[in-house]
Order: structure tokens, then sequence, then C-alpha cells
């Protein structure tokens, strides 16, 4: 029997942050290699730990998927599980990712109405769209459960059930630790629980399904306690360079922030030194109370930075991309275990 490759995280101490429940990141192109399914290779890693553990099968090679305020970026989670006890919950414990085909009619009618999806057909043309959990059991959360472990927001915030602790783990993130690129650690901070809500409209939205809030508004409406929502939790992000390059990706292609995509501090940071327009008329009073209560004013979202170019964003992202605190980078190769099942 072929072993099966993946990229682990454990739980406790981890660097400078607390991980609630052990982390499994498994390359879909390893799970073909082995001749198996995604819920079998799944399974034969969570028989390997008695702890609660997360577990995400990524598709780099074929697929795309959104980020919460809409980046499209070249991979996607094609299934999330929960594991304890060496066992995934038969009902609740797993789950495959909704997939829209490039060629669907279906796919054809949300390019029509999601104006953020011509990413798709610009970027990254024939590949399969991967969104939500489809057939979940649970309502809400978008969510596997196994015990203690909880796989939470379409895989990308994770908690124990039982400590109630948490770990936020954004999509580039997740992709630079299965190709071996540079991670940061730290607390997530208040500009990032800001920046979480500033949701782009999707119908098959991975947080906020059925274009809950328009383009342009938050999915928090809380005001100035946005900020402290998420700020105390541990993360685990992608190096800012590599977030940078999937924003002017879909900047250089006309994707306005706060009309096409989200107004996050992120996005509109990188639009400012880009020269990219931002339409702040179209953000919601209620989205500016909260991005000012990071620092983010009406008239900062208005107006314009030291002009660079695509290159120079990049490389200094870590200094104009806002939030994580008390950030560590680290080369992912560095820090994560690999094992096989």
């Amino acid at each position: 029997m072929s072993q099966l490759k993946y990229r682990f995280i454990p739980e406790g101490p981890f660097h400078n942050i607390v991980t609630p429940v052990a982390v499994a990141l498994i390359d879909y192109e390893d799970v073909l290699a082995c001749g198996i399914s995604c819920r079998e290779a799944c399974e034969r890693v969570a028989a390997q730990h008695e702890g609660p553990v997360a577990i995400n099968v990524w598709d780099l090679k074929n697929a795309v998927t959104t980020t919460s305020d809409g980046i499209m970026i070249d991979g996607s989670i094609v299934a999330m599980a929960s594991g304890d006890y060496g066992r995934i919950n038969g009902e609740f414990g797993y789950a495959e990712m909704l997939e829209i085909p490039w060629d669907s009619e279906e796919a054809k009618t949300l390019i029509a109405e999601e104006p953020h999806l011509r990413q798709w057909t610009e970027n990254y043309p024939g590949r399969r769209l991967l969104m939500h959990p489809k057939d979940l059991k649970l309502p809400v959360h978008q969510a596997t459960i196994t015990g203690r472990a909880g796989n939470n927001n379409s895989a990308t915030e994770i908690m124990h059930y039982i400590t109630m602790l948490e770990l936020l783990m954004p999509l580039v993130g997740q992709m630079e630790m299965l190709r071996d690129g540079d991670v940061v650690l730290g607390r997530t901070g208040g500009v990032i629980s800001v920046g979480i809500g500033m949701v782009v409209a999707e119908e098959y939205g991975r947080i906020v399904p059925h274009r809950q809030f328009p383009t342009g508004d938050t999915a928090h409406g809380s005001g100035q306690y946005a900020q402290t929502l998420k700020a105390h939790i541990p993360i685990i992000a992608g190096d800012k360079r590599a977030l940078a390059r999937y924003i002017i990706r879909a900047l250089e292609i006309g994707m306005v922030p706060g009309r096409d995509i989200g107004a996050s501090p992120a996005v509109v940071s990188v639009a400012r030194h880009l020269g990219a327009p931002v339409a702040g008329d179209r953000i919601t009073d209620r989205a500016y109370v909260e991005l000012e209560s990071v620092g983010f004013s009406r008239q900062w979202v208005g107006g314009s930075a030291e002009p660079l170019t695509a290159e120079e964003i990049v490389a200094r992202a870590r200094e104009i991309i806002p939030g994580v605190d008390g950030p560590e980078y680290y080369s992912a190769p560095d820090i994560l275990e690999v094992r096989f099942a």
C-alpha cells in the first residue's frame, strides 16, 4: 500500500503561538498517487492521531477558489475533515467542497452575476471552481466536527470544542505550507479581525453564502467591537509577499475594491500604492465605522500612497499590508513536519 504524504502541525505550543488542535494538510496529487479517495486519505491521517486533528485536502493544480474578500487564488481545498481518537465522525466529520466546473451553465450564470469571478475567466481559465462544503449536515459555520475537533468556516478556522481555543489559517497560508513557501505566525490582531468582515457577495461563499452582504458592506456589523472579534486568536498566514501577488493580479485586470472585491485593509493598501481605483462611495457607513476603528478613515480609503510598481509592492509587502500582531516569519519546511499515513 502506497504511503500518503502530509504536512503536520502539532497541537499545543508551536513557535510563538499555541495551536488548539493538530492540523494535517494533504496535496490532492498525493491522494491520486495512492489510488484512494479523499475520504480514505482523511481517515488514514485521523487513524494516526489519538488527539483532535483538522485535516484539509488541497488541489493546487487544477482548482481555484476565492478569499473572503473576493481575491481568487490558484488552488482550493477539495475536502475537509475533523478527527479525534483516531476516527472521523460518520455524519458530521467529513465534507467535500462544492465544485463549479469551468464549462458548466452554472459557471456562466455565476460569472454574469458575480463581478469578481472575472478573475476566473481572465487569470485562471479552464480551472474548476471549488467553494463551500456541499451536502453539509451542519446548518452554520460551514464546519466539520468530530469529538473535540472543529474545522470551521470552510477549513480556515480551527477550534477545540472543549477548551474553545481557536486558530485562524487563511487560504494563502495553507497553500504556502503545501508549496514549501513562507509563512507568518502571530496573533490575528484588530486589522485582520476587521478585514475578515469585508466580504464579497457570493452565492457559494466559503464563510458567508447566499450573497447575504453586498460587496462594500461588512458581514460583522459590530462597529467598534469588530476589531476585537478575532484579535486574540493565533494565526498562521501566508507571507504578505504571497498575498500581495494575488491582490495585484486581481487589481491589474480591473477589480475595484468596494465594488467588485471586498475593501479590506490589505486590498486597499495595495490598491493605493498601485494607483488602482477604490470605490469608496460603495463602502457602507457601517463598514467605514469598522475600518476607522483600526485607523483606516474615509480619507485614507479615498487617498493615494507612494506610487510603486507591482514588483516593489511585493518586495515591501510586509510594511505595506497591515495585520498580524507580533509576527514571526518562517520558511514552511523549517517548521512543518512531513509525515506519511
